[in-house]
């Protein structure tokens, strides 16, 4: 923090009621019929709606009374082309609430769906980036249940959904600054079972939210508090949930971790997410995976701009020293213990693409919160090295 920081006005506003613990899920009819559900579509991805978890459940719902339905028609990033098809579901069911169930893909859907069923306007009219027309402002939300069944995401505390755009082939955030989860349900049971490469793709997205929102500049004290303690929760937790994936100590601080990475981000995030979000639009990669491939050339680019943050970003770590190379270090050692790739190219990315990656990265939201501004040029030439010797 700076003294002119304190001499300037800031308002913050702070998420949802969250609900965490060991077998909370059972919880999930009394939050729904306390919310006023008494049908909810659980929406869910293509991968998820196959686990044990999903008709556990649906039997907590049928046995408080509640009728429910599935949507999950959503691929591992969702398209507008989904969530009109999710739209349509909702309606076809009778249903009166969303439980959106699952990792980024499955919370995303569900979050853009309850954005959008009640208005007649299209979805990218809820774009983040627009200033919504006023009858958006009056709209009539549904109940809305985030239940992360993955530790990285960090979307269940707002209604941001990443979401692709079809016909411009690149991703967009669509939101409603009134439209949020009447709770955030987190059951580390749930993510018991999540395979190692799961495990460690949505960690490393999770110490990715909490690194690039803990730079952002803008004067957030509270955020960046929540954010040095997910960097830490999750540097420690992340090993021991992989050599021990049983445990509920480390499923659960990565949960919780994962949780407040995603509260931190209300300040924004950076270039890591900017290109991210395009790489996925464009080759369907893992997004979790595809931001660890980039985070280590980020924090190079983004070096000279962030050296006060690197000091307590190193403490909340317990790292030895306090210097941008004992954290790059400690990062990178991390992303190996992953077996997180070593370039874009091992996950799919493929050259001839850069121009296209680079030129819609100038357009993302989280590229107007980056600590470092950067050009045209300059983000192609992160891109040009992450596609090759990423660390």
């Amino acid at each position: 923090m700076t003294d002119d920081q304190f001499t300037q006005a800031a308002n913050w506003d702070f998420p949802v009621p969250i609900k965490y613990g060991p077998g909370r899920l059972a919880e999930v009819g009394t939050l729904c019929t306390a919310a006023g559900c008494r049908n909810p579509l659980i929406v869910t991805d293509r991968a998820t709606a196959r686990l044990p978890f999903v008709d556990t459940l649906r039997g907590h719902l049928a046995l408080a009374g509640l009728g429910h339905g599935t949507f999950s028609d959503v691929s591992p990033n969702p398209t507008d082309v989904e969530v009109v098809a999710g739209k349509a579901a909702f309606f076809a069911g009778g249903h009166d609430s969303i439980i959106a169930l699952g990792g980024g893909s499955g919370m995303d859907a569900g979050k853009a769906i309850s954005v959008v069923l009640n208005s007649p306007r299209n979805l990218w009219d809820f774009d983040y980036n627009l200033t919504p027309p006023a009858e958006l402002c009056k709209a009539d939300f549904v109940p809305l249940l985030c239940v992360p069944t993955t530790s990285g995401t960090g979307a269940e505390t707002d209604s941001t959904a990443m979401i692709t755009d079809t016909r411009q082939g690149i991703k967009g955030c669509v939101w409603h600054p009134a439209q949020k989860p009447f709770a955030a349900l987190l059951d580390p049971e749930l993510t018991i079972g999540l395979p190692r490469n799961l495990t460690a793709w949505t960690g490393c997205d999770a110490l990715t939210h909490a690194i690039e929102a803990y730079v952002v500049p803008s004067f957030h004290p509270m955020c960046d508090g929540v954010a040095l303690q997910a960097l830490g929760m999750i540097y420690r937790a992340l090993p021991l949930a992989l050599e021990s994936p049983a445990s509920i100590p480390a499923r659960g601080a990565m949960q919780i971790g994962s949780c407040l990475a995603g509260v931190a981000f209300l300040k924004g995030l950076g270039m890591v997410h900017a290109i991210s979000h395009m790489v996925g639009a464009e080759f369907d990669t893992q997004h979790g995976l595809t931001n660890a491939v980039l985070l280590p050339a980020v924090l190079r680019f983004n070096a000279p701009a962030i050296g006060p943050k690197v000091a307590p970003m190193c403490q909340a770590m317990g790292l030895e020293g306090n210097d941008f190379e004992t954290f790059y270090a400690a990062v990178s050692r991390l992303l190996d213990h992953c077996g997180i790739p070593r370039s874009l190219a091992e996950i799919g990315v493929t050259a001839d693409r850069i121009d296209s990656i680079a030129a819609k990265a100038m357009t993302d939201t989280a590229a107007g919160t980056t600590p470092r501004r950067f050009s045209l040029e300059e983000v192609k030439t992160v891109i040009e090295t992450a596609m090759t010797h990423a660390r």
